[in-house]
């Protein structure tokens, strides 16, 4: 038994843009589904990069762990269960939920087939964590999918500066082992910053890192000695990230 499809590459309409490990970003050159009063629209939002994009995992008795509500097909032998494993884990994964902008609850799909997510206008970006040192932390909101050989954990900011002052929340999604994990952005990849931090410092101005290593210390700090000192230059507080590691930023908040 097999199943053909022409789900990835269907000539001018959509075609894979970037594979890693069993995951493919599939983009669709334009929005053809459209009407004469929303045509120039969709041109130009074409134009600009604005396509929808579909994430697609292929399994081979394998397994994937998704945001809820974000599957749209099935195809092959292809089993869902949840990851809950009681009344209590149950509570705790709704208040990682709430905290980090995530479902709570992470179907985990596995067997032979594949799995295709819902189309999103957003930006899909696909990462090793062999990458990051085996840990990231992503910033609210931006998890998609991972392999299941990936643990998530929610964090809590290990000093008060970041926590009360980092405008990131008190909590984050920590992603943690060996494995591919597919992140939503509305930044393309390609505008991304990446920087490779080895026992350094960056000191970004605002809430711009949308991603960075587990060990990596963060806080909040001046950006001069002084409390005047910061006034007068007219930049206040700083986000600051020490240590050794890496830090995806978008150039804009």
């Amino acid at each position: 038994m097999s199943i053909k499809s022409n789900f990835e590459e269907a000539s001018g309409v959509r075609s894979v843009v970037s594979r890693l490990g069993a995951f493919s970003i599939v983009e669709y050159a334009r929005d053809v589904s459209v009407n004469p009063a929303t045509a120039e629209a969709s041109f130009y939002a074409a134009q600009m990069n604005f396509r929808k994009r579909q994430l697609s995992v292929a399994l081979n008795n394998t397994g994937v762990i998704m945001q809820a509500g974000a599957m749209q097909m099935m195809v092959g032998n292809v089993d869902v269960s949840t990851d809950v494993k009681g009344a209590g884990d149950l509570a705790k994964k709704i208040f990682g939920g709430s905290v980090t902008g995530e479902s709570a609850i992470k179907p985990h799909y596995t067997g032979v087939g594949s799995v295709i997510l819902e189309p999103t206008y957003k930006y899909l970006i696909l990462q090793n964590l062999a990458d990051w040192g085996g840990s990231m932390i992503v910033e609210d909101g931006m998890f998609l999918a991972c392999d299941d050989t990936v643990n998530m954990k929610t964090v809590a900011r290990t000093n008060l500066s970041s926590a009360a002052l980092g405008g990131a929340g008190l909590f984050s999604l920590s992603l943690q082992g060996n494995g591919i994990v597919a992140l939503e952005s509305r930044v393309p990849e390609s505008e991304l910053i990446v920087f490779d931090l080895d026992n350094d410092t960056i000191k970004i101005d605002g809430n711009m890192a949308i991603a960075w290593s587990t060990g990596l210390q963060f806080t909040v700090e001046r950006t001069t000695k002084t409390l005047v000192g910061s006034a007068a230059s007219g930049e206040g507080l700083v986000n600051v990230y020490r240590g050794t590691g890496r830090i995806l930023v978008a150039p804009v908040a």
